[in-house]
């Protein structure tokens, strides 16, 4: 069979390498007009993208694909991929694609697909158009003359965009009075998430907010939020909110300088909406790694957790497989599945403010209501991803620490599905015995690696 291009989140690699090549984006866009063709007789496919400036390159490739079997392409510009989520079903086209590499550097690029409801391709959905990528029947009989496909700009995502988050907003409340921090990472939320605070009324500090191709997720954003955390206590913020490049996860920073990672803001959601009576099945959807201090919080609210593998597309499959309402991970999607399809970054904070104005409470205090359990969490570069089994002290070490942690910890080693990385969680009582033994597995994972 021929080997999928697609891996956990879409596609993704380093820009202009394959598979984010220019001849080969083109036979995707293919494959993609092809594929929707078979619902729809006059497809009209959304593009949006970030700030890398590979974008250029590849949003035309993307889009010539697309109108050479007939498609037609509307063209967004920087926008949110939630924001491409939501605008797909709003213009009631027939997919829409985000090109996008997320929270990795400029240098590499991806591509997203949403249906016509704006929910990420299924797998089976991938592979059908993986099929029609690598098969020459796809481009046997292009359409020629009138046939072909046009395109055209939407001029105003952003505004429509902007309009539709302030509207989840209660109108009951306002932000008069709030000092908020913004960090946009250079990224596709660098219009929109300044534009959506500061009309809501509150006084808007922006970081990450001069994107230039090249800076994208550089020193900034959900992944490097230390200079946001100094400018929160600079400014005596109320609030910090660290987006990532395409917008779609929040970190938080309150207004005592703590960290608020994804696992206490789904507490914060989580136990409000059950405290309301909104939460379905008075469940939340996460993750593997997610803290077991959330799951505890949780429960003893009288909720449930479920768990999942790790990335968003699985928590939001749950979702919709048991209708539940909430859901996210630790990296910071969060999935408010009553208003949006996919992890929305901006969301998320405007209803961690929501909740902290109703109760009056600031986000410190609202943070120390989910309290975690300590967690340590390794990434490893590694040059290549064989099984686990099949390295034999890496194997034998993690039965050793699973055995010494017990009942009270938890070990999670697994490889990135984007990134060509191994990564390690380790959660117990004693940080500094957990750091002890992530060190010594990250040693002996990569001597079993190079061993090989």
């Amino acid at each position: 069979m021929t080997q999928s291009i697609f891996g956990t989140d879409g596609i993704r690699g380093k820009a202009n390498s394959y598979p984010m090549l220019p001849d080969t984006v083109l036979r995707i866009g293919q494959a993609i007009g092809s594929y929707f063709k078979r619902k729809h007789h006059k497809p009209r496919v959304l593009i949006g993208k970030d700030t890398r400036i590979s974008c250029y390159m590849l949003e035309q490739s993307l889009c010539s694909g697309i109108l050479s079997v007939g498609a037609d392409a509307l063209f967004i510009g920087p926008l949110p991929t939630p924001g491409v989520a939501y605008l797909t079903r709003g213009l009631r086209a027939s997919a829409g694609i985000v090109i996008s590499a997320s929270h990795n550097p400029f240098y590499d690029n991806g591509i997203k697909i949403f249906d016509a409801s704006g929910y990420k391709l299924p797998s089976d959905a991938e592979q059908v158009i993986n099929a029609m990528l690598h098969d020459e029947h796809t481009v046997s009989d292009l359409p020629t003359n009138e046939y072909l496909g046009t395109a055209k700009r939407i001029d105003d995502a952003c505004g429509q965009y902007a309009v539709f988050l302030k509207e989840q907003f209660p109108k009951h409340l306002s932000m008069e009075g709030l000092r908020i921090i913004v960090d946009c990472a250079n990224g596709a939320g660098y219009r929109v998430a300044p534009k959506v605070f500061s009309e809501l009324g509150a006084e808007v500090f922006l970081r990450g907010d001069k994107p230039n191709g090249l800076n994208i997720n550089s020193d900034c954003g959900a992944l490097h939020p230390s200079k946001l955390r100094a400018d929160v206590q600079l400014y005596k913020a109320d609030i910090g909110i660290a987006l990532d490049g395409d917008a779609d996860r929040l970190l938080i920073v309150d207004e005592q300088g703590e960290y608020i990672d994804g696992d206490v803001i789904l507490g914060i959601c989580g136990k409000h909406m059950l405290a309301n009576s909104n939460l379905h099945a008075n469940t939340i959807v996460a993750t593997d790694v997610s803290n077991i201090g959330l799951e505890r919080e949780i429960e003893a609210g009288g909720g449930k957790l479920i768990r999942v593998r790790i990335g968003d597309r699985y928590v939001v499959e749950e979702m919709r497989r048991g209708g539940y309402s909430l859901g996210g991970e630790k990296s910071g999607h969060i999935i408010h599945k009553g208003y949006s399809t996919t992890g929305d970054g901006i969301l998320a904070a405007l209803k961690v403010i929501e909740i902290a104005l109703l109760k009056q409470k600031t986000i410190s205090m609202l943070r120390k209501e989910i309290p975690l359990v300590p967690q340590v969490m390794a990434d490893i570069a590694v040059p290549s991803k064989p099984p686990f089994p099949e390295l034999p002290r890496f194997s034998k070490l993690i039965d050793t620490v699973q055995s010494k942690i017990g009942k009270s910890g938890r070990l999670l080693c697994r490889y990135s599905g984007t990134e060509q990385k191994a990564r390690i969680m380790l959660e117990g009582e004693d940080k500094h015995v957990l750091e002890q033994y992530s060190q010594e597995l990250t040693h002996t994972l990569l001597r079993d690696i190079n061993a090989r």
